[in-house]
């Protein structure tokens, strides 16, 4: 495998709204019958308890980062380079990493690689870039395409060797494989929180970006090759789209 023609990805998401008292009336109505499906019709726990899990679902939701990085180079000395695409501009953010990924996979050897991203990452761009009308790049459709012309890695799917087991987080992933993982000062359950509350974006981005090193490290480990080297990761200039 030619890890040069790989772009690792990994985006966070929120909830479109700061709370569930900030919906409209038939926003309110929607994710009521969303929240009764999320709760089993549960009395133990509210609407509003559970709309600041509204971000998983891109209906409810809207992304606040990309990031995203390319393996440079090969062997001991190769090199990861990551770039982010954030800020509270949904549209202008998906413009911006929609142009990017059209310009880079021009060649047919090209793939994509997230962690669960067949089930989060890839329909949940695709479907927020409908949503703001922007047109899917050609990277990431997959309608009418056989399952072998997609090119989508997905590490989690990876592991499963063709089991169905429950859902295997990219943290203990990286634990059992022996990877150094970035410590973390949040996890996946904190970022609607952080941004929200704290209005910490920066703070999500970092985050954002550890896991596309760690991922990374993940796919090279699946190889049997060697691990990229602290001083080798390189963050470019980050790109906010802000109202």
């Amino acid at each position: 495998m030619n890890f040069n023609n790989i772009l690792f990805l990994d985006i966070e998401t929120v909830s479109q709204a700061e709370t569930y008292d900030h919906l409209d009336t038939d926003w309110k109505e929607l994710w009521d019958h969303k929240a009764r499906a999320i709760t089993r019709g549960s009395d133990s726990e509210t609407s509003e308890d559970v709309y600041p899990r509204a971000g998983i679902y891109a209906e409810f939701g809207k992304i606040v980062c990309i990031s995203c990085g390319c393996i440079m180079g090969s062997g001991e000395d190769k090199k990861l380079v990551i770039k982010s695409y954030f800020g509270n501009d949904e549209k202008k953010l998906l413009a911006d990493f929609a142009q990017m990924l059209q310009g880079w996979s021009g060649t047919a050897d090209k793939f994509l690689c997230a962690h669960n991203g067949k089930e989060f990452d890839y329909p949940y761009l695709c479907r927020r870039m409908i949503i703001n009308g922007i047109e899917i790049p050609e990277a990431l459709k997959i309608s009418g395409r056989k399952p072998w012309e997609v090119r989508h890695l997905d590490t989690m799917e990876m592991w499963k060797f063709g089991d169905y087991k429950s859902y295997t987080s990219l943290k203990l992933m990286a634990k059992v494989l022996g990877i150094p993982s970035p410590k973390d000062d949040i996890d996946g359950s904190m970022v609607n929180s952080v941004y929200w509350i704290e209005k910490d974006l920066e703070r999500i981005v970092e985050y954002c970006q550890k896991d596309v090193i760690t991922l990374a490290q993940v796919l090279l480990r699946f190889h049997c090759e060697p691990l990229i080297k602290a001083p080798n990761v390189e963050i470019k200039t980050l790109r906010k789209a802000d109202v």
